[in-house]
């Protein structure tokens, strides 16, 4: 699979993830959000996106569980009331995988839980 975005081609493996992280960039997030469901791309998506980048780059491969996105987010968006269904609200098909492939990171091997 592979996606074409500004006459670029981006691959992707088997399973819809970028073949290159470098590749990444927010038309390559938005389209794949597209091919996700996600219809709307909103500041929040962004916020997880971001967050979930910026661990994987800058902290040795980091993949957060979802307890710490959680707990992140709360913090960020200043709502205590940001709980799992919130962030699934967002990434329906499961934030671990499908918020980490729009964020253009390798598929988390994760099984989920804490």
């Amino acid at each position: 699979m592979a996606y074409e975005i500004g006459g670029k081609t981006v691959e992707t493996d088997a399973n819809g993830y970028l073949v290159q992280i470098d590749d990444w960039n927010e038309d390559v997030a938005k389209a794949i959000a597209a091919e996700e469901g996600i219809v709307e791309v909103t500041q929040r998506h962004w916020d997880v996106v971001n967050y979930l980048r910026d661990e994987y780059v800058n902290n040795a491969g980091n993949q957060p569980n979802m307890r710490k996105l959680t707990k992140i987010m709360q913090t960020k968006w200043d709502d205590k009331k940001v709980d799992t269904k919130t962030i699934y609200e967002l990434f329906p098909a499961g934030p671990s995988k499908q918020a980490g492939k729009v964020a253009g990171l390798p598929e988390s091997k994760r099984k989920g839980g804490y």
